[in-house]
């Protein structure tokens, strides 16, 4: 997969809109009557302070502490940036608490401690102990990292992880696992090289000498060469716990027979001379960063039997912290643990290896736009793949149980397993197989409004992004002046430019257009000015003659208007079954509400297309439709003639024999809440709605957009559906990053 591009212009607005930052805080119990104030603080927040005084063991029961970690730095190793400072290592850590949050629903706060002495980390850490139910140590420099996390491990009841030392050398120990399965090899045989004596490398020889590596068979290298015994230059008490009896001096020496390369150094220390000179099979780790120590590409060209895995997406098999810290973390937290102790980082490991060689999800090789199986080129699991969530931290729980470092141990492992698979939200993994359909699809988008400073984000995003080719509509002079205030001058040569003076086929565009609309009162002169003149009818007509394969318009002009003016050259009106559906994402759950743009007062037989219509997007988003005919009426009661028709509706469906889920009329009430729905056990909904259908589009316009406003929901939408090609049109108040959703979608061919 290749690597996506960004600009520092893009890297700084991600982090500057909406909102300054990656994260905010929010309350998971009403704040809103003076009763709730009173039991939120004082006095109701009395008893459970008295509670945890007497026991302290129910501070996880009454707080947050067990789901709660603290991401550390004093910024003196910053990324491979250096010794940038304590604040200038927010942003990580900032990162690597919404990657806590994101991959295993585990809520971090960033902490930036402005000292470079380990007394003071020590300290500081410790007098904030009470906060946390798990501390992770990053970017701290060698050596102070190592006494760091040694003492606060020692002097404190809750795990602390040094996720640069113990991150990367648990995802090299589930790499390294299966590489050797694949090349006949044991740990305990092979030879194995390190070059990088720092956290990540040290760690990464310890752990795998607990597993069973022969401290006589692992040659640790640094700047000065090999690490011996007798050695005195560059030397520390971690660097000399590693020492060997050996002639060897030189990495290159160390090279020759070796089985195992693992490389957390430096670009190109590596040469295609010392791959050469490895034993059979020879495993290689480069997982220097950015940039490894050898790419794939020249260790295959001396070596077609090496076996590699680097630290970069773009390359097969990338040892990625992000597989390994945030389910250690979520296993340890679940029980309560003391500590992550090595038993703990093995058992993680080994459910990776084992997660790797077992069949792969088809969306996860959507995602990834090939096929994955278990062999050289896949030896780690993805970093997207659904089932780490409930694997991985079920193993790292079970070692913690058994070794004694869980305080509160899980008794049904089973039901475990359910609540983790429960956790994730299922947006994020539909979206992520939207991206990644549309990257295989490769389609040219239309970009109908040039002259917004959002659309020309959105359109650059969608180039970058690798999604396929941008077409912007508008004046080349304006465009180029729009992207440079934006900061993105450099895209003026990426995308594609296209107006009615520039273009070879506005002639075709006319006649096409006039043959429509002759006998609706357009003569010539007003086709002219349609095709010349209305950058929405241009835009249709350019995905009407097949010079685009999709069109994102609507983000300057009200929907309705936008829509009256694609309708002069699609089909897209209620009279040919088109219909408009707003994707509602919430707190985990996606509902769709239709029709949110096309028909005003929907008829039964009206509604019934809606359903089918909407019933189509569903799928295409990976969903099983479940539709509810929603009013103020419940199967029949209060009796409105209003309601009435909703419950028509389902005889139409009814008697067409649609293949999907529909009831109703009901209240949306009980088309959401599966407990509502118990009181209606003839209903033929088998769980909540998805797709709300709802009696005009008045009020699927106030449905959405107090969704919007009071409940803080994304929207994607509306999606123009029934219609012979993907349009999407847009709100007025779209983000880019919302135009660029609807871009996905319409790639997609969801519609």
């Amino acid at each position: 997969m290749g690597k996506t591009k960004i600009t520092d212009e893009e890297a700084l607005a991600f982090h500057l809109e909406p909102t300054p930052g990656k994260f905010e805080i929010t309350a998971t119990v009403p704040m809103t009557t003076q009763r709730d104030l009173s039991l939120a603080y004082s006095p109701g927040v009395a008893v459970p302070c008295e509670a945890i005084a007497a026991n302290p063991e129910t501070a996880y029961d009454y707080t947050n502490k067990g789901n709660l970690v603290a991401v550390i730095s004093n910024g003196t190793a910053v990324l491979g940036l250096g010794n940038l400072g304590a604040l200038a290592s927010k942003p990580v850590m900032e990162g690597k608490a919404v990657l806590f949050k994101r991959f295993a629903d585990v809520n971090a706060i960033d902490i930036e401690l402005d000292t470079e002495d380990p007394d003071e980390i020590i300290q500081a850490v410790k007098l904030m102990g009470p906060t946390f139910g798990g501390i992770n140590l990053e970017d701290i420099k060698a050596p102070e990292c190592f006494i760091v996390e040694q003492r606060l491990k020692e002097e404190m009841d809750i795990p602390v992880f040094h996720d640069d030392q113990h991150g990367t050398a648990v995802i090299c120990a589930a790499g390294l696992i299966n590489a050797l399965h694949l090349s006949g090899k044991k740990i305990e045989d092979v030879k194995i090289v390190l070059n990088g004596a720092g956290a990540a490398g040290i760690a990464c020889i310890e752990l795998l000498k607990r597993m069973g590596a022969r401290h006589d068979n692992c040659i640790v290298c640094d700047t000065k060469g090999v690490i011996f015994q007798g050695r005195t230059e560059g030397m520390n008490q971690w660097k000399s716990a590693h020492a060997v009896k050996t002639g060897l001096r030189s990495l290159e020496e160390a090279m020759v027979g070796a089985d195992v390369f693992l490389g957390v150094s430096v670009k190109g220390a590596v040469t295609q001379e010392m791959v050469a000179s490895m034993a059979d099979n020879p495993v290689i780790f480069a997982m220097a960063n950015p940039d490894p120590e050898i790419t794939p590409e020249e260790a295959h060209e001396v070596r077609m039997d090496a076996i590699v895995a680097t630290g970069r997406s773009d390359y097969p098999n990338q040892v990625n912290n992000v597989l390994g810290f945030p389910y250690l973390f979520r296993g340890a937290l679940d029980i309560h643990a003391r500590a992550i102790n090595d038993e703990m980082k093995i058992a993680c490991a080994r459910a990776l290896a084992d997660l790797a060689r077992e069949d792969v999800p088809d969306e996860v090789a959507l995602a990834y736009g090939r096929n994955l199986s278990f062999g050289r080129d896949y030896i780690i699991p993805t970093p997207f793949d659904p089932r780490l969530i409930h694997r991985i931290p079920v193993a790292v729980a079970r070692a913690g149980m058994d070794t004694g470092a869980a305080r509160r141990p899980i008794i049904d492992m089973d039901a475990y397993e359910l609540t983790l698979k429960s956790r994730m939200d299922p947006t994020a993994s539909i979206l992520r197989s939207l991206n990644a359909r549309a990257r295989a699809a490769q389609a040219r988008m239309i970009f109908a409004e040039g002259d917004d400073p959002r659309v020309l984000r959105a359109a650059v995003t969608y180039q970058r992004s690798g999604f396929g080719k941008a077409l912007v509509v508008g004046r080349a002079d304006d465009v180029k002046a729009k992207l440079e205030a934006a900061g993105l001058g450099d895209a003026v040569r990426e995308i594609e430019v296209v107006n009615a003076a520039n273009t070879a086929h506005l002639d075709s565009y006319k006649a096409f257009l006039y043959k429509r609309l002759q006998r609706k009162g357009f003569d010539q002169k007003d086709v002219h000015r349609l095709a010349a003149r209305d950058r929405h009818v241009f835009s249709a007509l350019m995905l009407a003659h097949g010079h685009g394969d999709g069109l994102v318009t609507g983000a300057t002009r009200k929907s309705a208007h936008v829509l009256d003016q694609i309708n002069n050259v699609f089909d897209a009106d209620a009279e040919h079954g088109a219909a408009g559906v707003t994707a509602l994402l919430h707190k985990g759950r996606i509902v769709l509400i239709g029709d949110t743009l096309v028909h005003e007062w929907p008829e039964p037989e009206d509604l019934a297309n809606i359903a089918e219509r909407a019933a189509s997007v569903a799928r295409g988003l990976g969903l099983d439709p479940r539709v509810a005919f929603v009013s103020f009426s419940t199967f029949g009661y209060p009796v409105s003639e209003r309601a009435e028709k909703m419950h028509q509706a389902s005889d139409v469906l009814e008697r067409r024999g649609v293949d999907f889920e529909y009831e109703g009329e009901m209240t949306v009430d009980v088309a959401l809440n599966a407990r509502a729905q118990a009181a209606y056990p003839f209903s033929r909904l088998t769980g909540p709605a998805n797709i709300l259908v709802v009696p005009a589009r008045h009020s699927a316009s106030i449905s959405v957009k107090l969704m919007q406003e009071m409940g803080e929901a994304t929207v994607i939408g509306p999606i123009l559906t029934g219609v012979d090609k993907p349009i999407q049109i847009c709100s007025t108040v779209s983000t880019a990053n919302d135009i660029l959703n609807m871009a996905v979608l319409a790639a997609c061919g969801i519609g």
